[in-house]
């Protein structure tokens, strides 16, 4: 997004946008591990790249269609427990609250290498 550049990125890495999530919302790298595909997807929330959420969601388990509610804000992203999810690992879980205008939201999610890629499976 032309608008948003030289701004830190959404998912709270300390980076630029450009150069954190961007990539991985324009398909030009993938996650290395699921935590970063965690907060790729939050940032994807907060950027409205509704293709990329869909794009790594687990087909077995995502939505026929993906949107992003633009009315939303997306104020910050905590994470609070990770297991697994690293380069070496098929599964990983992060459990994470994120700040909107209204409130948050907590979620302890699961993540899936599929064909390489980390995906999103679901959420509790």
């Amino acid at each position: 997004m032309s608008d948003s550049f030289g701004r830190p990125c959404p998912c709270g890495s300390g980076a630029v946008y450009e150069a954190c999530c961007q990539p991985l919302h324009h398909g030009a790298r993938q996650a290395d591990t699921a935590e970063e595909l965690m907060r790729s997807r939050y940032a994807a929330y907060a950027t409205g790249e509704a293709d990329y959420l869909f794009r790594t969601w687990h087909p077995r388990t995502r939505p026929t269609a993906v949107t992003v509610d633009a009315d939303v804000v997306w104020r910050g992203l905590r994470i609070t427990d990770v297991v697994a999810g690293g380069s070496a690992d098929s599964v990983g879980e992060v459990e994470f609250t994120a700040a909107y205008d209204d409130g948050s939201m907590h979620e302890r999610s699961r993540f899936e290498r599929r064909g390489g890629r980390w995906v999103y499976v679901d959420g509790d």
